[in-house]
């Protein structure tokens, strides 16, 4: 049995959508900023996040951990716990 439908999507008329361009951004965290000012949550694949960490400087992970950053905690930990001790 065929049913009316009840419900029908109103596509965006073209010049509302061309009246907002947006401008590239020059690097990621710039890109982050502009995404979560607009309320969008940019979301790292697994492998995205394990390279971004891999280059992070013991600096930076020491900013992070002092933080609250349980990841950064656990591997400054991991890391004293790899130090040879003298005594």
């Amino acid at each position: 049995m065929v049913s009316p439908v009840s419900h029908a999507t109103h596509a965006i008329p073209v010049s509302t959508v061309a009246a907002k361009p947006k401008a590239a951004p020059a690097d990621a965290a710039s890109a982050t900023a502009q995404t979560q000012s607009q309320g969008t949550k940019v979301t790292l694949s697994a492998a995205a996040q394990a390279l971004a960490e891999a280059k992070e400087t013991p600096a930076q992970t020491a900013q992070e951990a002092a933080r609250g950053d349980m990841q950064a905690k656990r591997l400054e930990a991991r890391e004293e716990a790899a130090q040879p001790h003298a005594g």
